[in-house]
């Protein structure tokens, strides 16, 4: 608990330093930390930060975003985000856009061009949408979102979601879908990272995210090979 405050602590004074930024970004940290208090893990305060960070990392890498635009849309991305098993997941960003709206419309030193490039932005950033953005600030902000997906975080996100849903870890008959049977992760919890986690890499839109994406689903599939040791034993000596 001690670690996790520290390191908000530590965004919101690093937020305060940067007087060259034209808005004020620890405001909104401020309003999106109160807005998200016991969300689910795998959508929380903390996802927020690591997708802020994954966001302005990438921006100071590559050229042509707006900070005050990525930055802003990387706290405000997730404030709506329904269950996985919900009909509403679909509906998830757009609400999240236009609760974005409404904040950034209350602060006045917020500049108002840049209101609906941060609310376009938010409303396309979902997976589940599939759509490709068309501005370097979106494709940031989507590369930071499914950063957070993927590696060892994103292996801990899944299994908490799994947790949350009910489902079971995996198919106890076909563990890593090796039969002719269709992957089914609204019942199997390790179906979701061969229909979605592994495969994300693909999606990455700047070279900084693409190389990250590819260390950390290197690392995932370390994870399944260690796992196949584990739960495919058979008594035979060997593991």
């Amino acid at each position: 608990m001690r670690e996790s405050a520290s390191y908000t602590l530590k965004i919101k004074l690093i937020l305060s330093a940067r007087m060259d930024m034209t808005v004020n970004l620890e405001q909104i940290l401020r309003t999106v930390e109160l807005l998200l208090l016991n969300q689910s893990p795998a959508h929380d305060f903390q996802h927020i930060l690591r997708v802020y960070r994954n966001a302005e990392m990438i921006s100071r890498k590559e050229e042509g975003a707006d900070l005050d635009i990525v930055l802003a849309a990387a706290l405000l991305h997730d404030l709506v985000v329904y269950p996985k098993g919900s009909t509403k997941t679909i509906n998830s960003a757009d609400e999240s856009a236009e609760i974005a709206k409404k904040i950034l419309s209350e602060y006045k030193w917020y500049p108002a061009e840049k209101i609906e490039k941060v609310v376009d932005i938010t409303r396309i950033h979902s997976y589940s949408k599939k759509l490709t953005p068309s501005t370097m600030e979106g494709k940031i902000l989507q590369d930071a979102d499914r950063l957070d997906a993927i590696g060892a975080i994103g292996i801990a996100r899944t299994f908490s979601v799994g947790g949350s849903e009910n489902r079971s870890l995996y198919n106890p008959k076909d563990p890593f879908c090796e039969s002719d049977r269709k992957l089914d992760d609204t019942r199997w919890t390790l179906d979701h990272i061969k229909k979605k986690l592994l495969i994300l890499k693909n999606s990455m839109h700047t070279k900084t995210a693409k190389e990250i994406a590819e260390q950390r689903t290197d690392f995932i599939e370390s994870f399944l090979k260690q796992l196949r040791k584990e739960i495919m034993y058979r008594g035979s000596g060997q593991q």
